[in-house]
């Protein structure tokens, strides 16, 4: 057994079963993710010969994919695989297996070794993000974390050094604020959390306090006060000292990698496209996500997991091997080139697969240096989850403009959230 799991480890495909010509469909959100899961989609293939992969147009975002999925199964028109955001993987999940239209994976698992297959490949950080109810229900795809990506210039044309950045908000707003100074149209700093698409970055500045997001009941929000007030003030601040300007999400990427912001917090999946478009244009590094609470302070991992939900046999032997190979050493080799996000694989830091590159590729690896802080992103409990992100986000916004004070959006926000969640 541990031979044959030590193969599977290296992503080798053994003992696969033959199939007569499957097409399975696959959707994913982020259409910016095309290149690296059609490249996922060739190298299965090549292996597969007898399964085809077709793609769905993707989804915006992970809010609407999630939106999307749920209308297209009541329906009966799901996709066979569908890359789930963790946050979102709950609700889907729950909502789903009440109708039989999600496939429990435990089968599957069993038939690698259980156990000793999902030890031999995924670190308990990562299979916990995909774990419902004591199940797993889908394979680990891409993870992340925010950080922060810089440009080195600005920041040293400010008086700072990139070789001693600061590890906490306080410094890094004011280092945003001597950018700003520099005239020229520069902005000193991003954090679009008042256009981001879900509610990843807000989660970021509680965690970051090393406070928890709901009440032990599990039906309230625990922001309700000094922490949710924290992380409002911290919002506004970066607009009023930190030299941020509110702009729309795609706009704010283009004005970073233009050389016009000093420093951006994003996902680290950035790390490819930002390392592209920045090319001759500015040097580009990376720093590990601020934390006010150095001993207690966490952030939340982002990415997405891979589900099936066909309930035909014969396709959803042919979407287990799919999804195992995705989450593959070598599938995470692929994705993770093809994008920046951390390998969900352990065994794909293996020297001739990732170990080096990360080496080459500092820029890359910065996730990694921060996963000791790394906590699980869930969403809400309920199907309200979508909407009540896109009520947060406008007050988000009204309060960093001035428009809102950080008492009354604090207010709004915490009782509209906890009646939804309570809907």
């Amino acid at each position: 057994m541990r031979k044959l799991l030590s193969s599977l480890a290296l992503g080798l495909v053994l003992g696969s079963p033959a199939f007569a010509d499957v097409t399975i469909q696959v959707m994913h959100p982020w259409p910016g993710h095309n290149t690296f899961h059609e490249a996922e989609a060739k190298a299965f293939m090549e292996q597969h010969p007898d399964i085809k992969i077709e793609f769905r147009a993707s989804a915006e975002n992970y809010d609407t994919g999630h939106q999307s999925i749920i209308g297209d199964a009541m329906t009966g028109n799901a996709p066979d695989v569908y890359h789930s955001g963790f946050h979102l993987l709950p609700e889907l999940v729950r909502t789903l297996s009440a109708r039989d239209q999600i496939t429990d994976l435990t089968p599957f698992i069993e038939a690698e070794g259980g156990q000793a297959f999902i030890e031999e490949n995924f670190n308990p950080a990562i299979s916990n993000l995909t774990t419902i109810d004591g199940k797993i229900w889908a394979m680990p795809f891409n993870a992340s974390t925010p950080v922060i990506f810089y440009n080195k210039e600005l920041i040293e044309k400010a008086g700072g050094d990139t070789g001693n950045l600061p590890t906490d908000w306080n410094g890094w707003i004011e280092l945003g604020k001597k950018i700003e100074e520099l005239g020229g149209g520069v902005t000193g700093m991003a954090y679009t959390v008042d256009v981001w698409p879900d509610d990843w970055l807000w989660r970021a500045l509680i965690s970051q306090q090393g406070a928890p997001f709901m009440n032990e009941d599990g039906m309230t929000v625990a922001w309700d006060g000094e922490t949710g007030t924290n992380a409002l003030e911290l919002a506004r601040r970066f607009v009023t000292e930190g030299g941020m300007k509110q702009m729309d999400f795609e706009q704010a990427r283009q004005q970073f990698v233009a050389g016009l912001t000093g420093f951006t917090i994003q996902s680290v999946n950035s790390a490819n496209s930002f390392g592209e478009l920045s090319a001759g244009k500015f040097t580009l590094g990376t720093a590990v996500f601020p934390i006010d609470n150095p001993n207690e302070g966490r952030i939340p991992t982002g990415g997405n997991g891979a589900v099936i939900l066909t309930s035909d046999p014969e396709k959803q032997k042919a979407a287990w091997e799919y999804i195992k190979f995705v989450s593959s050493p070598e599938g995470q080799d692929i994705a993770v080139r093809g994008s920046g996000y951390m390998p969900t694989n352990q065994n794909a830091m293996a020297p001739e697969l990732l170990g080096d590159f990360y080496k080459e590729n500092p820029n890359w690896r910065i996730s990694l240096d921060q996963i000791d802080r790394a906590i699980p992103w869930a969403g809400y409990p309920g199907t309200n989850s979508v909407e009540i992100w896109r009520t947060q986000r406008e007050i988000i916004a009204e309060v960093m403009s001035g428009d809102l004070s950080t008492e009354e959006g604090l207010a709004e926000m915490v009782g509209i959230t906890n009646d939804l969640i309570a809907k």
